[in-house]
Parts: structure tokens; sequence; C-alpha cells
């Protein structure tokens, strides 16, 4: 039907009361071709720009203040005369002062936080008595089913020394208060306040030995310590919960002993309303205390591209914003009013969160955006975003190389510069269908296609009407439409946001959210009925517990939901999708997808299609195409990772095949809350480009070098895993119970064996087939290998202790360029006859930094000395990287710059 003919029926469809037609509809704007949309200036977001470029040239191309200041007061000059002649060119100089002003704000401000030193006298070992108060309450946690954890910060007020003396001294500590004798009510479901043992504000004293935060010593590691010193924390320490006192007094500020306060109310008051799994949950997605979430838990909402949904970000401030202007203006307040309350709730409830920069960016960009649209400027997004990433890089520019900020920021630039004008040109045309619905003649002033759709609409209502009634026909397909309209803009902006974010996902999480997209479509809709009910639920039972009933109802179902989908979604192989870290030029390619994306998608229809391929592509990109392993070519390179007090070795042939023997552990199993494997060999692994390894084997089955493994071998699925002996253990039963459930395959070598393996050659010198087993795993199980390469050859002893080095050396008669000293240095190994025997020019040793085992041991070290061996030790070197080419062995340091 052409369209003179639809608007022409629809005008004689409806009429107004008097029978003329109504004359209202000519205010509506006029019509405009579908792919004519004129981008509106954003003078405030290119200033974000322009002071984001300039922190980033301050950070790395050092100059004197006095050349900084002089160039942007030139540019600012020229800016002012050329403003009224060539106004572009007048924008530009302007903005270069901008970018000025911020190199010399960050360099006068420094690139990164510095750790607080004045501790660093009182952390050689020896035990200091601490007096000082609370700064920050505790995270509660039990470990290993008996125990309890309470981390929290302490201001010290001084130190004692054994020898009497009492030295004043401010500085922040991370303090790890355990109780070994964990109190039957600390283990039962009804967790509540008394878990906390210590509050803000109180006054403690304690024997402690003092450590300085220290990161592991790989490329790719987290830098631990630039984000304790970002915190204030000068240092870490642990104490026995019977051996703090506490003392008389009160340290700190009223107002945030309140908020503590209030804090511990609201998780005293969720843990009642709702069961311990429930409530763990909530506890994290309303007021952002995750000491209730385990392990599994975080990885399932990490796998299934949903984990913003597990922590207080943006968009729990922006539901929660939404429902309290909703609530406002039912309760008829006017728009100011409503506003003005809104963005006091949301500063109230960033307050009681306590998540830090996160949700103070959400809520200060949440409440310029509403202060936006009192000034009628419900369009500017993009300069809403511009001025609140002004005034946090103004207060703190060092917020620009955090992850957090550049996600929270990204994630609202891709929905503001490509799904809004997405959603303006598709969903939102049609939506204009549905405006002045009794307005005859509001079709004729739509594009050709959406006064079509109108027609169509109308007319199924016209029919509707002979059952339903003209009122209630008309909201039905008024209805219909707006929520398949609503699902499709869900569907088109998560789809963007997957897309646009699928960089930073590879890069800091080293993670392909490939069903990101359909667990977001889920879960979204459900977090925002699951938010204001669990909000409304925990104020209503400071009422009465009853009344919050139906609120406590709601917010369960939701939660089952939620977690279902996750469960289900986060268990698929498909999901669990780990990539390296992309290339230099695959990073510029995504970026420049994405600029190419934010020009287009306001223009013709081709140009904007063209913009949502790039981005798709360079995801696609992102998933898929694996950079190139960072190796050299025809060499063996064996490297032993620094894992603290443990061991992981990694072996690169000269082909380019892959074997990580062990991968790490805390000692005894303890109930460590960092993973390894996940934490600290594979970010090493996928900062060399490596996707997935051919061989991992584990020497033996203590927890210092298997506890690593599980996530080894999730993450890097190889093709297969070596095992020795097999003595009983839980841990070794349920790692070999994995493999064989991600198809890799168990192969146990045996002495005398012999693999090749890419040009390398590895020969198995122990265990025999008639090792005795023991009742438990031990050092003597550890299975050695002698991987060699022409000429060349390394020795690799696991924790072999004498009876194993002796049994070796006077059997196999080895010889090695390189040697893996055995058990980390201890006097159990490392004997003269192994030396003798192996004749080794260089040794690595990997150990924890100040063990409190005093490893390595000065007569292992000796011994080395003794042979004329070069020592190399994790715990001073870090990762230490071994090549022989045939001939010859070098050594090299990582670089951790």
């Amino acid at each position: 039907m052409r369209v003179a003919e639809a608007i022409d029926q629809e005008r004689s469809a409806r009429r107004a009361p008097n029978g003329r037609r109504d004359a209202s509809a000519t205010l509506a704007p006029s019509a405009v071709p579908e792919h004519h949309f004129k981008p509106a200036r954003q003078p405030m977001f290119w200033a974000a720009v322009a002071y984001s470029a300039g922190i980033v040239i301050g950070a790395h191309a050092w100059r004197p203040a006095s050349w900084w200041i002089g160039a942007g007061a030139a540019f600012l000059a020229a800016g002012s005369y050329f403003v009224r002649r060539r106004k572009w060119l007048g924008y530009s100089l302007a903005l270069g002062a901008f970018v000025l002003t911020s190199a010399l704000h960050i360099q006068l401000r420094g690139a990164v936080s510095v750790l607080n030193t004045s501790l660093l006298p009182f952390a050689e070992g020896e035990e200091v008595q601490m007096t000082g108060h609370v700064t920050r309450e505790g995270e509660m946690r039990v470990e290993n089913r008996s125990d309890l954890r309470e981390n929290l910060d302490i201001e010290t007020e001084e130190i004692g020394l054994e020898n009497g003396t009492h030295i004043p001294i401010r500085a922040r500590v991370r303090l790890s208060i355990y109780n070994r004798r964990a109190p039957a009510y600390a283990l039962t479901p009804a967790m509540d306040t008394s878990l906390a043992i210590f509050h803000y504000g109180q006054r403690l004293r304690f024997p402690v030995k003092l450590r300085i935060p220290r990161n592991f010593r790989n490329p790719g590691a987290f830098d631990y310590a630039s984000y304790l010193a970002e915190n204030g924390i000068g240092a870490l320490g642990s104490v026995k919960a019977e051996d703090v006192q506490l003392l008389s007094g009160f340290a700190g500020h009223i107002v945030e002993m309140w908020r503590s306060r209030i804090h511990a109310s609201i998780i005293a008051k969720i843990h009642q309303l709702w069961p311990p799994g429930q409530a763990a949950l909530i506890d994290a997605m309303v007021i952002g205390e995750d000491a209730f979430i385990d392990r599994n838990t975080r990885a399932d909402f990490q796998r299934s591209g949903t984990y913003h949904i597990l922590v207080v970000s943006g968009m729990n401030v922006t539901i929660l914003a939404f429902a309290a202007f909703w609530t406002f203006r039912r309760l008829r307040m006017g728009e100011i009013s409503a506003t003005l309350l809104t963005v006091l709730w949301c500063f109230t409830y960033a307050f009681l969160t306590q998540v830090g920069a996160p949700v103070w960016r959400a809520t200060l960009m949440c409440s310029i955006y509403l202060c936006t649209r009192l000034l009628y400027r419900d369009r500017a997004k993009l300069n809403a975003l511009g001025v609140a990433a002004l005034c946090l890089l103004v207060f703190d520019p060092r917020q620009l190389f955090a992850a957090s900020f550049q996600m929270t920021f990204l994630c609202m630039l891709i929905v503001a510069a490509i799904g809004v004008p997405l959603v303006e040109r598709t969903s939102g045309l049609y939506g204009r269908a549905l405006a002045h619905w009794d307005v005859d003649d509001y079709g004729a002033t739509l594009p050709p296609r959406v006064a079509q759709f109108r027609l169509d609409l109308r007319l199924i209502a016209q029919q509707l009407a002979r059952f339903l009634g003209e009122r209630w026909a008309s909201r039905g397909v008024r209805g219909v439409v707006i929520f398949f309209l609503r699902a499709f803009e869900l569907l088109l902006v998560s789809a963007v946001m997957q897309m646009g974010l699928a960089l930073p996902m590879a890069y800091y999480f080293h993670r392909a959210t490939t069903i990101g997209l359909p667990a977001n479509m889920a879960v979204v809709p459900l977090t925002q009925i699951l938010m204001p009910a669990a909000v409304l639920a925990v104020a209503l039972a400071y009422v009465h517990p009853v009344l919050a009933k139906p609120a406590v109802v709601v917010t369960s179902f939701a939660l089952q939901a939620i977690t279902g989908t996750i469960h289900g979604l986060g268990g698929l192989h498909l999901a669990d999708l780990r990539v390296p870290m992309p290339s230099t030029a695959m990073t510029v390619i995504a970026c420049a997808a994405l600029v190419w994306a934010m020009i287009c998608v306001r223009r013709r229809p081709l140009l904007a299609i063209s913009g949502v391929l790039a981005i798709l592509l360079s995801s696609l990109a992102l998933a898929f195409i694996r950079p190139p392993m960072k190796a050299r070519t025809g060499v063996l390179e064996i490297t032993s990772i620094d894992v603290g007090e443990g061991d992981s070795i990694l072996l690169l042939t000269p082909e380019g095949r892959t074997l990580l023997l062990d991968a790490g552990g805390a000692i005894w199993g303890s109930g460590s809350q960092l993973d390894f494997g996940e934490d600290v060999v594979a970010p090493y692994l996928w900062s060399r480009g490596v996707s997935r390894l051919d061989v991992v084997a584990i020497s033996h089955g203590h927890s210092d070098h298997i506890g690593g493994m599980p996530a080894i071998l999730r993450d890097f699925r190889p093709r297969e895993l070596w095992v020795g002996l097999l003595p009983p253990s839980r841990a070794l039963e349920s790692l070999i119970a994995d493999a064989q459930a991600l198809g890799i395959k168990v192969v146990r070598h045996w002495e005398n064996d012999r693999i090749d393996l890419g040009g390398a050659k590895v020969d198995v010198l122990f265990p025999p087939h008639d090792w005795p087993v023991g009742a438990e795993p031990k050092n003597n199980d550890s299975m050695v290998l002698r991987v060699s390469y022409g000429d060349t050859s390394a020795l690799l002893e696991g924790d072999a202790e004498k009876a194993v080095e002796r049994r070796i050396a006077s059997l196999q008669h080895p010889k090695a360029d390189l040697l893996k000293v055995g058990h980390h240095g201890s006097n159990t190994s490392t004997t003269a006859e192994i030396l003798d025997s192996v004749q080794p020019r260089s040794a690595v040793i990997s150990v924890g930094f100040r063990n409190s085992f005093g490893l390595p041991k000065l007569d292992v070290l000796r011994r080395l000395q003794d042979h004329r061996v070069h020592v190399y030790r994790t715990d001073v070197n870090g990762a230490v990287s071994f090549y022989l080419d045939g001939h010859t062995v070098t050594a090299s340091l990582a670089d951790l710059q």
C-alpha cells in the first residue's frame, strides 16, 4: 500500500469527537529521512578525551613543569585569538591546552601510587608490638571448615620493640586475624554481625611480624603492591585472635563509625531474611559485601559474562536510581524535587556500600545525567559522561590507568555513542508510531515505513476492539509492541556492549564472553526486579519482618532465576573460553573498529552497518585468532616461574611445543583465597601468548606443586597429563578425575622412559616401577626429568631428597648444564653426590621471599658455590628463563616493565 493511501485511511479511521481531525498533530515534528541524524556537539566529552590523552602523554614523556606551563599558556592564548576567526582552530588549540594541563597534572601527582615506606625498618622478620585502631572493618571468612579469618585495616599509633622502645608512627596495615578454634556459632548458617570480631574505631594492641607487600615477579602478574599502595596500605601482617588485646577508647570519625554500624546492620538483616546461599549473593549485589562468595560462584559469573551483576556497579546504581525516581514521581513530587531526592539517595547508597571508586563513579555519572535533564538536555549523554570523567580525573589522574575506570567509562561510551544511536534509528523509529495514538494526522509526520507500521497497528486494534473494547484493544496492541521493542533494544544494546568490551575483557581478564549476550538478556531484566525488591525487603524488615515477606519472595524468585541461568550457561564448555594477551596489532585493530563504529553509526545505513560489522569481526578475532607465542625459535627454553614457596616450570621446545611441570599452590593446602594456577601461573602464560599447552606434568602430590593445576587444566586444555607415583591423596584423585572429565589423556611415566617432544628429548630418571608407594604423598615420590636439546640439558628434580638423588647419581650418572635445585634449597636435597654427577654450570631455586622455612639453606648455597655453580633464585630474580641452543646455556631475567 502506498504511503498516501495509508495516511488517507488512517485519517478516516480516527476522528476527533467533534467530527473534525485533531489539529494538534500540526505541532508534531516534520518528517526527516531515516538516515539523516546530525550529531550533537559534545564539548565536555572531547575535553575529557583531551585530558585523558594528556595524562597518557605525561605518564610516558617527562618534561620540566615550566615546559608544560609555557606550552599550555601558548596554546590557550592562540586558541583565544583564533576562536572568533576560525572557530574550529580555536577549539582545537583549547583542547591542546587541556592535553598539556593534564600532562603537567599527572607528573606533579605521580603516575603510580608510592608505597608508604615508614614501616620498612620494622618488616625484617622480627616480631614487634603494635598499637593501632581499626579503620576498615574486616571481611570474615570461614576457611577449611573450622578456621575463621577476619581481614581488616589498622592505622598504627605506635610500635614497641623488644628493648622497650615505643616509636610513634602513622601508617596503615592490612591485618589478618585468625582463630583456628572457631566457635560453633560461627560455622552455622545464621551468620550475623557477631562474626566481626573487631569494629571500626576500636583500639588494639597485638604482636605481629610485618611483611612489605610484594608482587609475584612474573610478566603479566597483578600489581598487588600498587593496589595496596592506592589504598594507603604500607604493610601486611597476621595474628591469632587470642593474642589481640582490646584497649579502651575510640579513635576515628563518628560519621564513619555510624556508616560501619549501618553497613553491618544491613548485612545482618539480609542474613535474617534469606538463607545463607541467597544471602551471600544479595550481600554482594546490594550492599557490596563479597566476604561470603566462594570462588566457584565468582567463576560462574565471570564465565557467563555477568560478573557485573555480582558486584555493586554502575548498573546497580542506575536501577536503584530509576526505581527511586519513579517512586518519587508516583508520589506526585515535582521533577526537581524527585531529581534532587534521587541524587541524595544515590550518594547515600554509595556511602553505605563502601565499595570505593567504581560505585562513586557510577553515582557521579548518574547524578550529572539527572541534573542535565533539568536543563532540558536529555540527549547530552556524552557530555554528561565527559563531565563525570573530567571530575574524577581532576581529582586523581591515576584513575585513568585503572581497569575498573576504563571498563566503566568504555561501557557508558559504547551505550551512548553506539547503542543509543542504533536504537534511535531502529526500534526508536518504530516506537514513534505509538506516540499520539489518538491523533489522526500524526502519521503524516512519520517516515513512510513507520507510518505504514502505525496504520497496521491501528487496523489491528480496530479489529480487536470488537471483542475487547476500544480502550483495552488499544492498550493491548501498544503493550505487546512496546514489549517486543524493549526486548529488541535490550538485545541490541547488550550485543553492542559485548562486542565493544571484547578488547578490555581479553586484555585484563583473558576471557572471551561467548555466551555473555544470552546470559545478560536473561539476567539484566531479573536484576531490575531483584535490586529494588531486595532494598524494599530490607527497609520493611526494620519495621516488621512480616511486612518484608512479599518482597523477600520476589527477590528469591529473581535470584533463583539468575543463578539458574548463570550456572546453566556458565557450565557450558564454550563459556570457559580463555584467551592470551592480544597482540599490539590486534589491539590497534579493535580500537580502530570501535572508533569507526562510533563515527559511522549516525550516518547512512551502509556506513552504520559497516561500523557494527567492524566491532563484530574484531570481537570474533579476539576470541578465536590466537596471537603468535612469544618464544625464541630453534632453542629449548626452560623458565622457572615465580610462584613463591612452590614450583612451576615452563618448557618451550625448539619446534614450539609446550610443557608445564607443576603449577604452584598454597603450602599444605592452606585456605588461601589465591588460586596459584588462575592468579599466578596462567597470567604469565597468557602474557607469553600461550593459549593451549601440549603437556602438563606433576612431579608429586604436594599442594605447593599441584594446587594450581586444576585451573591450568581448565584454562589451557592440555592434550596430556604426565604423572609418576600416585599415593592415596584426595587432591591427586580429584586432579586426575578433572583431567579425564576434560578429555585430557593421563599418562604414567616411569624410569627409563624417553619422550620426543618438539625437537627436545625428555628422559624420566625416577621413579622405577618397583618403588614403594607410601600412605600419603612424599617428596621422594617426585618424578625426575632430564630434558636435553643437542649437547645441552637440564635436570629437573621436583622435591627429590637424598635417597632419590643418590640412586640417580649411582645408576643414571646424569650430566646437565642446568639444575633445578630440589626441595627449594632444603638441606634434604642437593647432595654432593648429585652435584658431582651432574656437574651443572647453572642452577635455579624456586623459593618464596622471606619464607618461614629459612630456605634456601646456607649449606646448600655453599655446596653450589664450592662446585662453581651460578645460582639464580625466584625470590631474588623473579621468573628466570634459560635458553639451551644445543651448544650453550644462557640465562635471562624477566622484563617486569
